[in-house]
């Protein structure tokens, strides 16, 4: 699914009524009847025979949209009572005429500073509240009548939809603007936001439905949207030949455990198994060997030369390498440790290794300081996992509001792959491109599901899967599994071993 900026939707807007004759107002009608026809939709079961809808109306054409919204709600039976939150005088032109086209059927538009205790009695009584403050123009943060509108709209028991965007969210980053609505349902018009995915707009726009106002399609096609949600249908597997190997699907290596996380190995030997592997190699310290054998059956551990105390040192780089050099991908890092031998040893295997790397938790770590070790391998593909603190490691600050901007400046400045991990995980690519993704829930928010996460991606990258392909699918599929299992186990009972054996379930082939 793609997502449009700010930008891309003014620029369509200005082609369609400039270019191509659309009268403004004609958009904004049909921009208002979808929000009339969602307003319907949520009516509560309980709604009474008389409709009620409070409308809360910008003074620019997003409060316009809401005005003629207004209008179309009372003539078809709604008790309506709408306000304007801003000045008369900077009212637009469109805005000003859907104003008059509501007063023209005995409605009216009232002041909210002045009849603030009145609207304030209509919200509460409300079956359904529209905010039409503002639209995706925002760019500051919201004060004085207006943070009072939406302090009014959050506290009011009844849903609230948005036009177009929840008002107080930016729609090229989803950062809060000081304080936004909490919308139950966001209409938008052509095309979603980014804003409606990331960030605070993820949590404030509810359901998001797309309504289709009149622009043209071929300039929606027109547009280059780098940002993109991740859907189920781009996540299909192929059928395997009849005639097939196990080396056919790929041979990955994995680098991790230390004493004391033994387990984030296993979770990521037997993830990568779980999602297709063909044979899966775990090198680990020869400390926790006898345990990382133990718990694996299909993966094929093997002993290295550690420091006595659990972690892998210097003298494991030839034995590492001679794996590495039969496999097609590798991962480095999960349990690791971050022992300054460890992270050194990190380092030159980063140099000398040709094939693609997964570097996942204690791999990332490693690059601590010593940024320029990734940049020198631009030509080779390395997909990077961090959390926000281990980002802020490597760059010396956390991504802040706008993670998907600090995502995709991050893999474009180091030619790697950036897998941004949380609340609506971001993939960001080399190019500038990202995709979004929207499975997942809290019950994953426990140590070992990054491990699951980095063995599915080393999975699908070895059997062969463009990156652009394989790890936002393996982000997907990791969210859908952790959702499979909180729907049966529950958000605080599930673990990652669970979501392991989930995965054969939500892996589709065509």
């Amino acid at each position: 699914m793609r997502l449009a900026t700010s930008a891309q939707m003014r620029n369509m807007d200005r082609v369609t009524i400039e270019e191509r004759g659309v009268p403004s107002a004609l958009l904004m009608e049909r921009a208002a009847a979808a929000v009339a026809a969602e307003a319907e939709n949520m009516l509560p079961p309980a709604a009474g025979a008389v409709k009620h809808a409070a409308v809360f109306c910008g003074a620019g054409n997003n409060g316009g949209d809401g005005v003629a919204a207004a209008r179309l709600l009372r003539e078809a039976g709604w008790q309506v009572d709408a306000c304007l939150v801003g000045q008369r005088e900077r009212m637009s032109a469109d805005c000003a005429e859907m104003e008059r086209r509501l007063i023209a059927i005995g409605g009216k538009l009232i002041p909210f500073t002045e009849e603030f205790a009145a609207m304030e009695q209509c919200a509460m009584a409300a079956d359904v509240i529209v905010d039409a403050l503002f639209g995706i123009g925002l760019n500051a943060a919201i004060r004085g009548a207006g943070a009072e509108a939406v302090a009014l709209m959050n506290r009011a028991p009844a849903p609230v939809l948005s036009a177009d965007i929840a008002s107080g969210i930016s729609a090229d980053t989803g950062e809060m603007l000081g304080q936004a609505v909490l919308a139950d349902r966001t209409v938008t018009f052509t095309l979603p936001k980014v804003g409606h995915f990331v960030g605070d707009g993820a949590l404030y726009s509810g359901t998001v439905v797309v309504a289709d106002i009149g622009i043209p399609q071929e300039l929606v096609d027109g547009e280059d949207y780098p940002v993109r949600v991740t859907e189920p249908d781009t996540i299909r597997l192929p059928r395997r030949a009849r005639d097939s190997h196990k080396g056919d699907y790929g041979r990955v290596y994995i680098l991790g455990g230390s004493t004391g996380y033994a387990g984030a190995p296993v979770l990521a030997a037997n993830a990568a198994v779980r999602s297709g592997a063909g044979l899966v190699t775990v090198g680990t310290p020869r400390a926790v060997w006898g345990i990382v054998a133990g718990k694996l059956l299909e993966p094929m551990p093997h002993p290295l030369p550690d420091d006595g105390a659990g972690q892998v040192v210097s003298a494991a780089l030839e034995p590492i390498l001679e794996q590495i050099n039969r496999s097609d991908v590798c991962l480095i890092g999960p349990g690791l440790g971050r022992g300054e031998e460890t992270a050194a040893l990190v380092r030159r295997l980063l140099t000398r290794v040709n094939i693609p790397v997964v570097l996942d938790a204690d791999g990332i770590n490693a690059l601590e300081g010593h940024i320029d070790v990734l940049d020198g391998r631009r030509e080779r593909l390395t997909v990077l996992t961090p959390h926000d603190g281990e980002f802020a490691r490597l760059t010396g600050a956390p991504p802040g509001k706008d993670r998907i901007g600090a995502a995709r400046a991050f893999a474009s400045a180091h030619g790697c792959v950036l897998v941004l991990k949380g609340f609506r995980t971001i993939t960001a690519f080399p190019d500038g491109t990202a995709a979004v993704n929207t499975t997942g829930n809290p019950g994953m928010a426990t140590g070992g599901s990054g491990d699951v996460l980095a063995g599915i991606i080393l999975s699908l990258l070895g059997q062969g899967f463009p990156p652009t392909q394989a790890v936002p699918a393996a982000v997907y599929l990791h969210g859908q599994a952790g959702d499979s299992c909180a729907r049966v186990l529950g958000e605080y009972g599930m673990l990652p071993s669970d979501m392991i054996r989930q995965l054969p379930f939500e892996l589709i082939g065509e």
